[in-house]
């Protein structure tokens, strides 16, 4: 590609209109009567979202959910990372590799598996315990602020994981050591000198964290809407969707507020991992990092890290697929293994609609992905390899929707697209896909193409080879891995999408998310656990079947070796 002369502006316009565009339609929107009155400016709905008696309660409830869910991550991944990193715990590859498992799992899926455990009127959890202990009642509720803050933040621990144990990795333990010779004790040290190092990590996985919880829909809808305890999230949701006539005036006003927090919250989020070369432990002064010797701690520990394996990994899978085989929700047990069969299965296959939203759910996860790995790719290549002040505003446009809350852009998406014959089409779904999860397929291409050297291409050049044939025999090769990340980042993505899709999703561009929480409403469980394993199955699928024609294309494009020509080298 070069540095071509009118891609940067190209990709600016594209990545602006994708970012900025939806931004400009929620502000605009916010000062409209109506989708039908655009362009008749007003304050009203700012003075009726502001005016709400109820607005206090529901920012206090995102406040304490928000920030609960962060603590609960963080705490969680501290102890994970601690565990996995620092000491001498058996099968810490298995756990590590465990710890960040959970994102392969829809986060609607995981918010249904626990009200199907612990919801106080059939729960399968509370049922049991109340039929083994002889309780008058349900020992556990889901449906209050405690479980959404227990499921959200059991959710984001593998993105605190991620964070926190690459820091933990890294950390010298001389300097542990030199604490306690000069007197410090275990926990003075630690105050002292391990949380202090370890401060950037921790306030950028607690930042991040709240930024998704914000951002979250799932626990939300799932788990608060049940117990009418709601948060910005879904009091956007039922401003759009109930009511005779959806407003989405008022919902733009209130989105506004969520997208500033959330965009304040991510410039503190760079700015602190900005500052992280003030906290560097690790120089060119013979670093070795040490492990910890746990001793008769190592099994308890073992089995304290397995059980928590257990509940994020196991049980919400293996509660999805009981209860897709029996006709309502029972208590394990002969009587229940005697009901046992596929009708939830067969009503799924034979229901049109569940059959239109698998059918757009792939579309859209194929299509995509495919797209937004393309533009990746260019929007990488400028960023990485162009270098001028034009790059500097594309990356900067290009990761900006990452800080965008998906139901509160979906508004702004719903202003733009109903004005033109995109609205209610599975293009809509596509367009808002791509614009929100952009920086998800950047990200791994960015770092492939930090790793190949300027000098390889200057090479190809000087040999005579163009810039398709650069491309092709020395770029793409090396960039197979980072392609593969981004593909399935982006596909994964896309066919468990909600927060956008309950907002621009419509009667024939349905997709398995929004049939599933239309399901959880009905509350048919047998159904929606049977859809979710079929979900989660696809997901798996495109996981396997990427990695699989990674493998055989990495093998195919071979880069060329040093000093051969490009196009020198035989066919086969």
């Amino acid at each position: 590609m070069g540095n071509r002369p009118g891609l940067t502006p190209i990709l600016i316009l594209v990545v602006g209109l994708l970012t900025i565009g939806p931004v400009l339609m929620l502000a605009i929107g916010s000062f409209s009567e109506g989708l039908g009155e655009f362009g008749d400016f007003t304050v009203s709905k700012y003075v009726d979202a502001y005016t709400d008696p109820a607005l206090l309660e529901i920012l206090w409830n995102t406040a304490v959910f928000t920030l609960g869910s962060a603590a609960v991550a963080t705490l969680l991944a501290l102890f994970l990372s601690y565990m996995n990193t620092r000491t001498d715990i058996p099968f810490k590859f298995f756990f590590g590799i465990i710890s960040i498992i959970p994102m392969m799992i829809p986060h609607i899926l995981f918010a249904i598996s626990w009200v199907l455990l612990l919801n106080p009127s059939n729960g399968i959890l509370n049922r049991y315990l109340v039929g083994l202990l002889g309780l008058e009642e349900a020992p556990f509720d889901i449906y209050t602020l405690k479980g959404m803050i227990l499921v959200e933040g059991l959710l984001d621990m593998p993105v605190s994981y991620l964070i926190i144990a690459p820091a933990m990795r890294s950390f010298d333990v001389a300097l542990e050591e030199s604490s306690r010779v000069s007197g410090a004790g275990t926990m003075r040290t630690l105050a002292r000198v391990t949380l202090p190092v370890l401060r950037p990590a921790i306030l950028s996985s607690v930042i991040l964290v709240i930024v998704r919880c914000l951002a979250s829909f799932a626990v939300p809808s799932v788990i608060g809407m049940p117990g009418r305890i709601y948060v910005l999230a879904t009091h956007i949701y039922r401003i759009t969707s109930t009511g005779f006539s959806a407003d989405y005036g008022k919902a733009a006003a209130v989105g506004m507020s969520a997208l500033a927090a959330a965009v304040l919250l991510i410039c503190l989020y760079r700015y602190l991992t900005s500052e992280g070369e003030r906290y560097v432990t690790v120089s060119g002064r013979g670093f070795k990092p040490a492990l910890i010797a746990l001793k008769g701690w190592r099994n308890p520990a073992m089995g304290a890290v397995g059980l928590l394996s257990f509940v994020l990994i196991v049980l919400p899978v293996a509660v999805l697929f009981y209860t897709s085989m029996v006709p309502y929700v029972m208590t394990p047990g002969p009587k229940a293994f005697s009901l046992m069969s596929w009708k939830n299965w067969s009503e799924v296959l034979k229901d049109p609609v569940s059959l239109l939203s698998l059918k757009n759910s792939l579309t859209l996860g194929l299509a995509g992905a495919t797209i937004g790995t393309v533009l990746s790719i260019l929007v990488s290549y400028v960023i990485v390899k162009v270098r001028t002040a034009a790059s500097g505003v594309l990356e900067s446009l290009s990761f900006l929707s990452f800080s965008f809350p998906g139901i509160v852009i979906g508004v702004g998406f719903m202003w733009f697209f109903v004005r033109t014959p995109l609205y209610s089409t599975l293009w809509a779904l596509l367009i808002g896909y791509v614009a929100t999860y952009l920086p998800y397929g950047i990200r791994p291409l960015s770092g492939a193409f930090v790793q190949i050297h300027g000098h390889l291409e200057e090479s190809s050049k000087v040999c005579g080879a163009g810039p398709v044939a650069t491309m092709r025999r020395i770029v793409i090769p090396l960039l197979v891995p980072g392609i593969v990340s981004a593909w399935i980042l982006l596909a994964t993505m896309f066919v468990r999408e909600l927060t956008l899709s309950v907002v621009l999703s419509r009667p024939g561009s349905e997709v398995l998310a929004v049939q599933i929480l239309k399901f959880s409403e009905d509350g048919l469980w047998g159904r929606l656990s049977a859809l979710g394993i079929l979900m989660i199955f696809i997901s798996s699928g495109l996981v396997a079947a990427a990695t699989i024609l990674g493998k055989i294309a990495a093998g195919r494009m071979t880069p060329v070796r040093p000093g051969e020509a490009p196009g020198s080298r035989p066919p086969g």
